[in-house]
């Protein structure tokens, strides 16, 4: 009898669980990203796995994402589209001159982002690139220190260590010149930063807010949708993008050892766009009332040469703005490519870009970091290295400690620099900016940079990849299969 019942038992839990599994996975089907691969394999989680499945769907599958999320009163975005439209058509009517007559060629890609992403193009930028933590900070610091009016902070990872507690130091002093100071952070990737220095500031008279906060303090199940900007725009005349978040890790104080970044300062009308981008995630973060008017200084004219657009994409976008920008880079290089990113694992269109490119003669080097800082995106990073060094790729392996920078940079002319990432989930479940630059010398700046980091790198070979322990082999390309997930 009670063998029986406990058959019986099992039997009912069994249907239950398989009648449950098959409605969640209708569920995964109609509320899951849109992207068939990342919906088969949660499917198959949710299958294999059952109710743990369905929570880490829930915490990582489900398309939350919004259109529409970040906006400005309605006069303001039809004037923003009305100067990407004007110059679009000028453009299109070969009636706008450009100060470099090389960047004509690259006439499409100006239209791209203009027409997708509303992406005002300037040419009187002046750039710095940084390549190390130190000086970039030392100059960001000092610029905090000649603010005068304003000051707009935003990084996906804040830490409340030595390097942070400087910075906010730094603030406090100008909000006691009377220095309008609003700092904006990612509630996920600064979850462990000591709030009370934070609070601080705003006890000063600072604001601050975060980006999704959590209802469970340091426990926050949005664990995609992240915003994974890191701009500084100073009295809307100095501005910072790239990769650098704020942390004593970035400045090689961590396990990964030293650590190599690339970031931007910058000067002239690309101050516009950065503006723009942090006032849209600003408006939207801390529900006030969009007012350009009151938040936006003029922009004045820089007195540099370096032809910029500053492109976003994210979740609320109907395109993949900084993907569709890279995949035409990719395209249109005739020479060489150069990629920089601390993971490699594009989707499929880039991937193939990528392919085509080498089938067409061109030389395409990429660089990732020989130490990971997540074992599993590393091993999915190597599948992908494999495959493209066998169809004729240089693949790097930087052994210097940790590199992070997100650069890709094309023939002699167009480089894009920002928080991008060469993975799914910049391009499509992070929210992202990148500045596009047409310029030799920044591309010669970038290339040099490149060069010194090959000395610091290991040259992955095909052969290499070949005589790599039989456990590596077998566990990268199971990594891969999950790929659309991370």
């Amino acid at each position: 009898m009670w063998d029986l019942l406990f058959n019986s038992g099992f039997l009912v839990s069994n249907t239950v669980t398989w009648i449950l599994n098959i409605l969640f996975s209708i569920y995964v089907v109609y509320n899951g990203r849109k992207n068939p691969r990342s919906t088969i394999i949660w499917i198959f989680v949710v299958n294999l796995l059952s109710f743990v499945g369905m929570a880490l769907f829930f915490m990582f599958g489900r398309d939350t994402r919004k259109s529409k999320m970040f906006s400005l009163k309605q006069e303001n975005d039809d004037i923003i589209q009305q100067l990407s439209t004007s110059q679009y058509d000028k453009i299109s009517e070969d009636k706008f001159r450009y100060k470099v007559s090389e960047i004509e060629k690259y006439n499409q890609l100006v239209k791209l982002n203009l027409i997708s992403d509303d992406a005002y193009f300037t040419e009187d930028n002046d750039i710095k690139l940084y390549y190390w933590g130190e000086e970039k900070f030392l100059a960001l610091i000092e610029d905090i220190q000649n603010a005068k009016r304003t000051i707009d902070i935003q990084y996906y990872i804040f830490r409340t260590d030595k390097i942070g507690r400087l910075i906010l130091n730094e603030l406090k002093k100008k909000i006691k010149e009377g220095v309008q100071v609003r700092f904006l952070y990612d509630a996920l990737g600064s979850r462990t930063a000591r709030k009370k220095y934070f609070k601080q500031l705003e006890q000063m008279g600072a604001q601050v807010v975060s980006f999704f906060p959590s209802v469970l303090g340091i426990i926050n199940f949005r664990i995609n949708y992240r915003n994974h900007r890191k701009l500084v725009i100073i009295d809307d005349t100095v501005g910072y993008i790239g990769g650098f978040n704020v942390g004593d890790d970035y400045l090689g104080e961590s396990k990964m050892g030293p650590w190599r970044d690339t970031h931007i300062r910058v000067e002239g009308g690309a101050i516009l766009g950065l503006k723009l981008r942090f006032l849209k995630d600003w408006y939207y973060a801390s529900g006030e009332e969009p007012n350009l008017e009151r938040d936006l200084e003029p922009v004045f004219s820089g007195q540099g040469q370096s032809a910029t657009q500053v492109i976003s994409s994210g979740p609320d976008t109907m395109n993949a703005n900084i993907k569709n920008a890279i995949i035409y880079m990719i395209n249109s290089a005739n020479e060489k490519i150069y990629i920089q990113s601390p993971y490699l694992v594009p989707d499929h269109a880039v991937y193939e870009a990528l392919k085509i490119a080498l089938l067409r003669g061109v030389e395409v080097n990429i660089m990732i970091p020989k130490k990971p800082d997540h074992a599993v995106v590393h091993w999915c990073s190597m599948s992908f290295a494999r495959d493209l060094a066998g169809h004729g790729a240089n693949i790097y392996a930087y052994h210097n400690g940790f590199l992070h920078a997100k650069v890709i940079f094309i023939d002699d002319m167009v480089s894009t620099v920002g928080t991008t990432n060469l993975d799914e989930r910049s391009f499509m479940l992070n929210f992202e900016t990148n500045m596009v630059i047409y310029d030799k010398d920044i591309n010669a700046q970038l290339t040099k940079q490149y060069m010194i980091d090959i000395n610091d790198s290991e040259l992955l070979t095909v052969e290499k990849f070949k005589n790599r322990p039989i456990y590596m082999k077998l566990r990268e390309p199971i990594a891969r299969i999950f790929s659309p997930l991370f």
